[in-house]
């Protein structure tokens, strides 16, 4: 399975989100897509902070401009010291790094540490799930995620739903893919070879059965 690669560029997934609406809209007339199926484990991309998360900013022996803080909205912090500093897109070290040289200014070699103890992640890497879901929302992506922890957490199928005409929309080096997943079969039936591993950004469209 490609892994997908953290740092999207900003038309990448209004484009994924268009799709997912042009394959709802049509997924009972389309013709069968690929059925995904999962290739084993793959490397977890490095996790990237995004507006909501809340995040630890420890400042070696500086107890007083150490804080906890949440990224706002716009992505960024305000910690003692330092004002409007981007923390959205960064990784918890790249942030750590731009910190100290912040705090340079004013403190001798600072040395900082960045821990995220509030996860949400940006919103091109949640995963969403919409249609015939109990549920239907969007999760942060966490390494690991499979198909059926996603439905887990969505509160299974509704009675009307076509599970396995499901499908997955996902971005794969800047292309849009559509994969069938077997929702009946996993959810229902308790067949595990239709579970899959999730990747960060991926929609899962539920459509409603037909009767």
């Amino acid at each position: 399975m490609s892994t997908v690669r953290s740092n999207w560029s900003s038309r990448a997934f209004p484009a994924l989100l268009a799709g997912a609406a042009l394959v709802l809209a049509a997924c009972a007339g389309a013709p069968p897509a690929p059925t995904l199926k999962d290739t084993g484990m793959a490397p977890g991309p490095n996790y990237i902070i995004g507006p909501g998360d809340t995040v630890n900013v420890f400042v070696w022996r500086n107890p007083e401009l150490s804080a906890t803080v949440p990224v706002r909205p716009d992505g960024k912090i305000t910690t003692p010291l330092v004002e409007d500093l981007q923390a959205s897109g960064k990784t918890p070290t790249q942030l750590a790094r731009d910190m100290e040289q912040a705090l340079s200014k004013y403190i001798k070699n600072p040395i900082v540490t960045v821990i995220v103890t509030g996860f949400v992640g940006r919103y091109s890497e949640q995963v969403r799930v919409v249609g015939e879901a109990a549920r239907p929302q969007a999760l942060p992506y966490k390494e690991g995620m499979t198909l059926l922890d996603v439905m887990i957490a969505v509160g299974g199928l509704t009675e009307y739903a076509a599970g396995n005409r499901a499908r997955l929309v996902r971005m794969v080096d800047g292309k849009q893919q559509v994969y069938t997943v077997r929702l009946e079969d996993l959810v229902r039936r308790g067949d595990v070879s239709a579970n899959v591993r999730i990747l960060p950004g991926d929609v899962i469209i539920i459509p409603e059965a037909f009767f």
